[in-house]
């Protein structure tokens, strides 16, 4: 946390034990997961994401798969600025990194 905004480095698909899980929904639904959680312990949330940087092993196979999951997460609010990086590998063999940048959610002072 640095000037009232969050950083969340990257964060792949893997468990609690950093093990790569299954294929690429089941690998962007626990980095999604992951990412909320580590916005949460920061004192933000989805809602207050500015921008997203994905990378993505495989571009043409796993690019709309991803969208699709990536839309769910945010349904309801606008969709925060993003940036989609086709890469030849990730950490792990995983076949997704996500991170972003989020503000810290207002407190209720405000």
């Amino acid at each position: 946390v640095s000037n009232g905004n969050v950083y969340v480095s990257g964060s792949i698909g893997c468990d609690e034990e950093y093990n790569v899980i299954g294929g690429i929904q089941q690998q962007t639904k626990a980095a999604l997961d992951n990412m909320k959680a580590l916005l949460k312990g920061a004192g933000s949330g989805l809602e207050c994401i500015l921008k997203v940087t994905v990378y993505l092993a495989n571009m043409p196979r796993d690019f709309d798969v991803f969208n699709q999951m990536y839309a769910e997460y945010f349904a309801g609010q606008a969709l925060p600025a993003r940036t989609c990086i086709g890469v030849a590998n990730l950490p792990k063999g995983a076949f997704v990194e996500v991170e972003c940048i989020a503000e810290l959610a207002p407190s209720d002072d405000e």
